[in-house]
């Protein structure tokens, strides 16, 4: 009697198996994941999580700090990789989107609003910002003889359109503040704004100018629910992957000071250059880094 059982509950458990695992190849098959041995989907179903409630009242100190973030820079080169172009083909870049993708297609699909200023008051559509960094112009060209000779000139309409792998940088926008509730200086950035290199041709020389497209409303959480779907390359586990809103908040990413609320409303370029520029980028990290330290005695 026992045997029997045995045999009955080996048969069990053996069809059982056998039943996961063909469900298992039947579901793969109907969802056509076949890049991946497993199925990813932490990542697209995550939602941001909202920001802790903060009373004006607990707020005691308070100053603005505009940074640049550097694509180029090693590392945040996961901002800029793998390359944004329109036009190209998108195999091979498993699942990831560079940051200016990420926010483009955001803004073009509605997803999402931006601004033209970093106070984040005067919207922005996205045609209309498209249309200010694309158009057209003519060269005029002069026609030889052969002899040398000009014998007249030909005019050619050159199309000037957007390339997204020529944004190099983005600015931010935050707000450092100390919390009387725990007594801790905090951070929130408010704004994100990418910076486009464009480069015309005139006259065979090559003019090249970097300009702001649009400020992105980073304590919008529409923006962090976009931002919390993406993510950013792990050169040691691509596994442990943070997403786009992980970086922000945990400050992922290397910057230098441009600016500081000051009595002026000038940057530090407008009054340093060069290494005075740089030694007072520093300072004002110094600042902000001995600030908190600096409220306790010991």
């Amino acid at each position: 009697m026992k045997r029997i059982l045995f045999c009955l509950g080996l048969f069990i458990f053996m069809a059982g198996a056998f039943t996961s695992n063909a469900q298992s190849v039947i579901d793969a098959e109907e969802d056509n994941n076949f890049n991946n041995f497993y199925t990813k989907t932490l990542t697209k179903e995550k939602r941001a999580m909202p920001y802790a409630y903060l009373r004006e009242n607990d707020v005691v100190w308070e100053t603005a700090v505009w940074r640049t973030i550097d694509f180029r820079e090693k590392f945040n080169q996961f901002f800029y990789f793998p390359i944004y172009r329109p036009n190209s083909p998108s195999e091979n870049q498993q699942g990831r989107a560079s940051l200016v993708k990420v926010l483009m297609k955001a803004f073009e699909d509605g997803a999402i609003e931006c601004y033209k200023d970093d106070d984040l008051l005067i919207p922005i559509d996205y045609e209309e910002m498209m249309k200010s960094i694309t158009g057209t112009h003519t060269i005029s060209y002069d026609i030889y003889d052969e002899w040398d000779e000009v014998i007249g000139s030909v005019d050619t309409v050159i199309t000037e359109e957007f390339d997204p792998s020529e944004v190099y940088s983005c600015k931010i926008k935050e707000y450092w503040y100390i919390d009387k509730q725990d007594t801790r200086q905090k951070v929130r950035i408010t704004g994100l704004c990418l910076m486009y290199n464009q480069c015309k041709d005139r006259d065979g020389d090559r003019e090249c100018n970097t300009f702001p497209l649009f400020w992105v409303p980073m304590n919008d959480m529409r923006v962090r629910n976009v931002l919390v779907t993406y993510n950013c390359f792990d050169e040691n586990n691509i596994n442990a992957e943070r997403t786009y809103d992980d970086v922000f908040i945990t400050r992922y990413f290397d910057s230098f000071v441009t600016r500081e609320s000051n009595r002026f409303n000038r940057q530090i370029s407008d009054y340093l250059t060069g290494t005075d520029a740089i030694m007072e980028s520093l300072n004002v990290e110094d600042k902000l880094f001995n600030l908190e330290s600096d409220m306790w005695e010991y």
